[in-house]
């Protein structure tokens, strides 16, 4: 017998914390942005395997001010709901300091638009939605395991207060608490051991809302024991049934690098779940994550992954991200038709006040990244180009820069350490080619004057610090991403940089 398998992680890159529902045949999923803007992507399947962008939660600016907050904040741990014709996306906006707000949006449409946020409570983290089968509704989140507060009917504010359900199994950080009920008892799934590696996920049971719960005898349900393996980290997930009756969980995971550095982030696999006669469940029979697993039985969907980005159309495409809030004069897509021109503004790469860096997702530990520039500056710092970019913290930039002349600059931050690596004087007033090829851990940085010949520049090679682990800093959730950017360096003026185009592609090896 013959039967489709399909290759872990189902969506690459950067895609934490991960959140599922279906609704009839149609599957949506929602993960984690942090300081990034438009804020918690909106994912569409059809079998659980293929992914494609539709849009995001939070699109307007006056609904989230990400400007002030450190890198890493912002927002955590989204889930998405299906109530009655509407949807509800649940998530914290964790501030600067130790604030954060457990925030709600909802919408008749998955893809939004979503309405502004509302509060419904300033702790703890990670909420998700759980409406009983009597529809009264409630909210869970973690505080020292998993807490629970009850609801208006229409899940706009809290009515009680809350309750503690389960504090897990003694593992650090239990947080990201999910409910589901099946066959008359109420299922706490929750994520523990912290987003390192040891990252687990464990299970409870009880056949009242309110408890007590029984540990799951398999706790933990799913976590990677091998730290040999190629997946690590995996936690933090949510179950779905299909609609022929399969169970499948999706959760977080990595794939790390050079002994234990995670470039691409915290990515979300799928497994297969199994329940026992006696009501338990297991995730992927207690094996840990798979690499290669047999397909749901669903019928395939496929969606192609954007590669070439030309930036023709009325609004930027989904995979494009803004570092925090972008300011709309800063940028357009029809003040130079089928380019996206960006305008220099205050900030260094270095700081949180860079506005106009615009991002996409590396997905690959393999391939090559190019893009077309034109871009005239004339006072010292004037620059724009492509960047790698973890965070402030971790980045290598290769830029046209004017510095006592036109010059190609490539330059690193490493955890806070800013290096030149390259410089090199250009006589050359047309259009700038820049590309990087990334190979695992090493990256070369070349530059083309008409797109036939490259030169190389300059090379890192080993870049594993642009990833949560190479910023030497706890507080780091995201993955590193590829694009351009455009700033003033302190010059103060507001010039143009034109984007025609920006090519990923993978890399065979």
């Amino acid at each position: 017998m013959t039967y489709r398998v399909y290759t872990n992680p189902i969506l690459p890159g950067f895609h934490p914390d991960p959140s599922i529902i279906r609704v009839e045949d149609d599957y949506y999923m929602v993960n984690s942005t942090f300081q990034y803007f438009p804020a918690i992507v909106i994912s569409h399947s059809r079998d659980l395997v293929h992914w494609r962008y539709i849009g995001h939660a939070i699109t307007r600016n006056e609904d989230i001010n990400l400007l002030d907050l450190p890198d890493s904040y912002g927002i955590w741990a989204p889930d998405i709901s299906y109530v009655n014709g509407m949807y509800y996306i649940f998530a914290t906006l964790r501030l600067a300091g130790s604030g954060r707000a457990n925030i709600m949006m909802k919408s008749v449409r998955p893809e939004g638009p979503y309405s502004s946020p509302v509060v419904i409570n300033t702790m703890g983290i990670d909420p998700s939605h759980f409406v009983d089968d009597d529809g009264t509704r409630y909210m869970v989140y973690g505080s020292k395991g998993a807490q629970i507060v009850k609801l208006n009917k229409d899940s706009t504010a809290a009515v009680e207060e809350p309750v503690h359900l389960w504090e897990g199994t003694g593992r650090i950080a239990p947080e990201g608490p999910h409910i589901i009920k099946k066959d008359g008892y109420y299922y706490i799934i929750l994520a523990e051991g912290g987003t390192e590696y040891g990252h687990c996920i464990t299970a409870a049971r009880s056949k009242s809302l309110y408890g007590p719960y029984e540990a799951s005898p398999f706790d933990p349900v799913h976590t990677q024991s091998d730290r040999q393996a190629q997946i690590q980290r995996a936690g933090h997930g949510k179950l779905v049934q299909t609609q022929h009756g399969e169970w499948w969980i999706v959760h977080l995971g990595g794939r790390p690098l050079g002994g234990g550095y995670c470039t691409l982030g915290r990515e979300t696999y799928l497994e297969p779940v199994q329940w026992t006669k006696d009501g338990w469940f297991t995730v992927n029979e207690g094996n840990g994550p798979s690499l290669i697993q047999r397909a749901p039985n669903l019928n395939e969907v496929v969606y192609s992954e954007p590669e070439l980005d030309e930036f023709a159309g009325k609004s930027l495409p989904l995979h494009w991200q803004f570092v925090r809030n972008p300011e709309a004069a800063n940028w357009s897509l029809t003040e130079r038709p089928s380019h996206i021109r960006i305008w220099t503004s205050d900030g260094e790469l270095d700081s949180i006040r860079a506005r106009n860096i615009l991002l996409r997702r590396e997905r690959h530990h393999h391939y090559t990244a190019s893009m077309k520039l034109e871009f005239q500056p004339k006072h010292n710092g004037e620059q724009a180009g492509l960047v790698c970019y973890y965070d402030s913290r971790c980045y290598i930039s290769l830029s046209s820069i004017y510095d006592q002349g036109l010059k190609l600059k490539l330059e690193e931050n490493r955890a806070q350490v800013r290096s030149c690596l390259a410089v090199k004087d250009i006589v050359h007033k047309g259009a700038l080619f820049l590309k990087v090829v990334v190979n695992a851990e090493r990256r070369m940085f070349y530059y083309s004057l008409d797109l036939i010949e490259w030169y190389e520049i300059g090379r890192v090679d080993n870049a594993l610090f642009l990833s949560d682990e190479g910023t030497l800093e706890k507080k780091s959730f995201t993955g590193t991403m590829v694009g351009f950017y455009a700033l003033h360096g302190g010059s103060g003026r507001r010039i143009p940089a034109d984007i025609d185009w920006f090519l990923y592609q993978t890399i065979d090896h």
